[in-house]
């Protein structure tokens, strides 16, 4: 399956909340989703909290109607009150390489 959109995003949880936003964020809903075939969780190694997502679609458009569905809405809406200050997004491609967990 082809990769034609994705996001990175690195995020700071409040202080002690960083296996917060890591458990939701693994139990996400876009895991599962058919479209989503990128979906790597990591965190800082010099600050716990720092936690940053990096996903792949299929297309721009199944991200943006995952985004619009209330599985998603709820998803940000448990981990807004879980980070502090701005999240940091930026559009990219994964291209290759590897993840095997």
């Amino acid at each position: 399956m082809d990769v034609n959109h994705g996001f990175h995003a690195t995020m700071t949880a409040r202080p002690g909340r960083g296996d917060e936003v890591i458990r939701l964020l693994l139990d996400a809903p876009a895991l599962p989703h058919p479209d989503c075939v990128v979906f790597l969780v990591s965190r800082s190694v010099e600050d716990p909290d720092t936690v940053t997502v990096t996903e792949g679609w299929t297309s721009r458009e199944a991200h943006s109607r995952f985004f619009a569905s209330e599985q998603a809405k709820a998803l940000v809406a448990a981990l807004e009150p879980l980070l502090h200050g701005e999240s940091r997004y930026t559009d990219e491609v994964p291209v290759g390489g590897k993840a095997v967990f």
